[in-house]
């Protein structure tokens, strides 16, 4: 098959030579510094995203996208949802009252914020019926007290399901033989596992009725709505403007990104803080293939010569080496791309692998929002590493390959 004169010559610079293994050898290792620096990023970012979609999926499916509250309990919340549900972005309402307070159990204390629910609603915009280990949202009968935790807590207050637990409310009644602190006996009818150690260990669930009685409301009184949105990203604009429409002042609106916006931006910020570092690195990679071709035009200044004198031009020459150059950043690339890929698609099966045979979690929950590690490959990334790559390496052909095509015949054959 026929081949242009600077593609065969430049590809075949690429192979082992008799006279010279050695600028061969620096050729494989720029190739693989390329592949390595490929791979990482693929899979770096790809655990990125995967904190991005676990972040954006399962935390934020749990706790509000939005909610609308009053200062005074809202007696009528069906006649609000049914408001609030004529606006587009609102997919789903459901009704909530919150109070935070003390869980004991044999002497074990574990702080606890009480999320009031119906279970029946609440399926609606929560995903924590995913999440049940054991018992469901439907042992929440009214009137039983019964609450559902998560197993972090379950585990530090020593409890199972059927247990009894005890909570102090932050509150104290006051009696003619004194002050005491308000308590309630629930019983654990269910345990969850999420994985974000927030959630797990001081999340608590109980009937939106149940909690009623303790506050001494109405049974029908809560504290707010739950709004979940067709797109969360608006929830802040949306959940204001439904809470001015709903009431001349008489609501206020909350958001996600009050409670875990840092956390979203932070994760967003670290992906192109550490995807420009490992830009980077890339970069180092590729310009190793500067003094790979720097060393070959040194070594080749004969044979480019002779290639003068049968008439070769100047853009020929520079042709060659830049297609060296060339192939050496599309196998390199094309390596750590398979490589990133594979890496990608298994890290988070490879590391609980890891983490079981030492024995040890490399993400504890009691830090981070989840207690394993993520990961979701997205073929724009890969397109973006890839293509970033070969850019560096087609840049880092160019002045060697212009340094060669500056070769003067006569002097280079000089001391030949």
């Amino acid at each position: 098959m026929f081949k242009p004169l600077f593609v065969f010559i430049g590809t075949r610079y690429t192979r082992a030579k008799r006279r010279n293994h050695f600028v061969s050898f620096i050729s494989l290792t720029s190739m693989i510094g390329l592949a390595l620096g490929v791979l990482v990023m693929i899979v770096v970012l790809s655990v990125m995203n995967g904190f991005d979609h676990e972040m954006r999926t399962r935390v934020l499916g749990m706790v509000p996208h939005a909610t609308v509250e009053s200062a005074t309990p809202i007696t009528d919340w069906r006649s609000l949802a049914n408001d609030a549900l004529q606006h587009p972005q609102v997919l789903a309402v459901a009704p909530f009252s919150q109070m935070q307070g003390l869980l004991t159990h044999e002497g074990k204390v574990q702080k606890v914020l009480i999320n009031a629910i119906d279970p029946q609603e609440e399926e609606k915009v929560s995903i924590i019926g995913d999440f049940f280990q054991q018992g469901s949202l439907k042992d929440l009968e009214p009137g039983e007290f019964g609450m559902v935790i998560g197993d972090k807590a379950a585990a530090k207050l020593g409890v199972g399901l059927g247990d009894k637990i005890t909570f102090v409310a932050p509150e104290v009644t006051v009696t003619p033989a004194g002050m005491f602190p308000r308590l309630k006996r629930f019983t654990v009818v269910g345990i969850f596992h999420v994985g974000a150690g927030e959630i797990d260990g001081y999340l608590a669930l109980t009937h939106v009725q149940d909690l009623a009685r303790l506050q001494r409301w109405q049974a029908e009184q809560v504290q707010g709505v739950r709004l979940k949105f067709a797109d969360l990203f608006q929830a802040p604009r949306t959940a204001w403007e439904l809470a001015k429409s709903l009431g001349d002042g008489d609501f206020y609106a909350r958001d996600w990104t009050r409670t875990h916006g840092n956390l979203y931006q932070a994760i967003r910020m670290e992906k192109a803080i550490i995807g420009l570092l490992l830009l980077l690195i890339v970069a180092v990679a590729a310009f190793n293939i500067i003094s790979t071709l720097v060393m070959v035009v040194t070594d080749k200044k004969g044979d480019i010569a002779i290639l003068r004198t049968l008439g070769a031009t100047p853009g020929q020459i520079m042709a060659i080496f830049m297609v060296q150059g060339t192939v050496i950043g599309v196998f390199g690339t094309a390596l750590g791309a398979l490589l990133g890929i594979g890496a990608a698609l298994n890290v988070s099966a490879g590391i609980a692998a890891l983490e079981s045979a030492l024995g040890m979690k490399f993400l504890n929950a009691d830090v981070y929002f989840i207690d394993y590690l993520p990961s979701q490959l997205m073929l724009e990334d890969v397109l973006l590493v890839c293509g970033a790559a070969l850019v560096l390496s087609f840049l880092a052909t160019l002045y060697p390959a212009w340094r060669a095509a500056r070769t003067q015949p006569a002097e280079a054959l000089r001391y030949e």
